[in-house]
């Protein structure tokens, strides 16, 4: 493998632990009525802190997974290192 393989697989791989993560930490769709049926009492500010939470989620979401793809499309489209 050549070095820049080496320093693009190495980010190829960290961003790929990041969007694991980020969608791990995302709430469920059922998650708001699963606390509704429980009979949890929820604030104004913690619902619109939720919300936004959530939201800026959603967007590392997706920029995350744009950074992905576009790696993952340079990757495949770098040459192959030189037979030794």
């Amino acid at each position: 493998m050549t070095t820049p393989q080496i320093v693009l697989s190495v980010i190829y791989f960290v961003v790929s632990l990041a969007l694991i993560a980020v969608v791990m930490l995302q709430s469920g769709k059922s998650a708001g009525l699963s606390g509704a049926i429980a009979g949890g009492a929820d604030t104004f500010l913690s619902k619109n802190k939720a919300k936004s939470a959530d939201a800026r989620l959603a967007r590392m979401t997706k920029w995350i997974a744009i950074v992905f793809m576009v790696l993952t499309l340079v990757i495949c489209l770098l040459p192959a290192a030189p037979a030794a």
